[in-house]
C-alpha cells in the first residue's frame, strides 16, 4: 500500500502534458505561451557539440548543437537561500535514476551533475518560479531528451543577466526606462561578458 501510494505521488510530481512542439519554431510568441511544464524541441541533428545556457532571470534553459538553438524549456532554479550558482560548468556525471544523498533520497531523474556539492540539471516539479534547493529542474520529457544527447564534459553556462538569445536587444541608459526588448547598459555589460565566455572555445 505504501509503495503504491509513493508511486502515485511520483507520477503526479513528474507527470507532464505534451510539450509545446516537436520541430516548432523558436518564436517569441511561442516561447511566451509555454507553460512551466512545456518546452520546444527542434533538433534536426548536424555538426557541433551540445552546449547548455541556463538563464536564471528568465527561468529558461537553452540547448545548442554547435551554434544552433535546438531546444528551450522553462526551469525552476534555486529558491531564496538556495541560490543556483552562476558561472561556467561542465557535465561531471550522468545518472538516469539518481537520488539525492542530501535531501531525503529525493528522486532526481535524468541527472546531469554540474558540481560535486549537489547542483545538477534534472527532471522535477516546476511551480512557475524558483523553488529548488539549488538544482535546475526541467520537465521530465525534456530531461530525458537532454540526457540522451549530452555527453560528459559538455559545456554549461548559468547566468543571471537579462539578455534573451531570442531577441537582438537594444541597449539603453537606465534613465530611459525599459521598453520591450531593451536592457539597461549595466545589465548589457554583464550580458556581453557572458556572451564572450559563451563563444570562447572550450579548453
Amino acid at each position: 500500500m505504501i509503495r503504491s501510494l509513493a508511486a502515485a505521488l511520483l507520477l503526479v510530481c513528474f507527470a507532464t502534458p505534451a510539450h509545446a512542439g516537436e520541430g516548432a519554431a523558436f518564436t517569441p510568441d511561442a516561447v511566451a505561451m509555454l507553460e512551466p511544464d512545456q518546452f520546444i524541441w527542434n533538433d534536426t541533428g548536424g555538426p557541433g557539440g551540445i552546449r547548455i545556457l541556463v538563464n536564471l532571470t528568465l527561468q529558461r534553459v537553452y540547448v545548442y548543437r554547435g551554434d544552433t538553438l535546438i531546444a528551450l524549456s522553462p526551469i525552476s532554479s534555486g529558491a531564496a537561500g538556495f541560490d543556483t550558482p552562476v558561472g561556467e560548468f561542465t557535465i561531471l556525471e550522468k545518472d538516469a535514476n539518481h537520488r539525492s544523498n542530501i535531501y531525503s533520497n529525493a528522486p532526481m531523474p535524468f541527472m546531469l551533475r554540474l558540481t560535486w556539492d549537489g547542483i545538477a540539471i534534472h527532471a522535477g516539479r516546476n511551480p512557475g518560479y524558483p523553488a529548488s534547493h539549488g538544482c535546475v529542474r526541467v520537465p521530465i520529457a525534456f530531461a530525458r531528451k537532454l540526457y540522451s544527447i549530452t555527453a560528459l564534459g559538455a559545456r554549461v553556462i548559468v547566468t543571471d543577466d537579462y539578455a534573451d538569445p531570442l531577441f537582438n536587444d537594444t541597449l539603453v541608459e537606465p534613465s530611459q526606462g525599459l521598453p520591450p526588448g531593451m536592457v539597461p547598459l549595466d545589465v548589457a555589460r554583464r550580458a556581453a561578458a557572458s556572451a564572450i565566455a559563451w563563444m570562447a572555445p572550450a579548453p
